[in-house]
């Protein structure tokens, strides 16, 4: 799967959900799709981590350049 980003992630694991929710979807098509979703939510979690300890670094950073004033 090419890299995208947390919205875009986060955008096709909810139209992967609209095509769950059909009541005539093929259980392996549901099983294919169900797999593929997570795997975009949990990429886009990592996204998501990956930005908090980044702003928790700059954070700290700053905090430590006020306390040096």
């Amino acid at each position: 799967m090419e890299k995208l980003d947390f919205e875009t992630k986060v955008e096709a694991a909810k139209k992967i959900m609209e095509q769950l929710m059909d009541p005539e979807i093929p259980l392996e098509k549901s099983v294919k799709l169900y797999k593929e979703g997570m795997e975009l939510l949990k990429e886009a979690g990592k996204i998501l981590e990956e930005a908090k300890i980044e702003v928790e670094t700059i954070e700290k950073e700053e905090i430590d350049s006020e306390e040096l004033k």
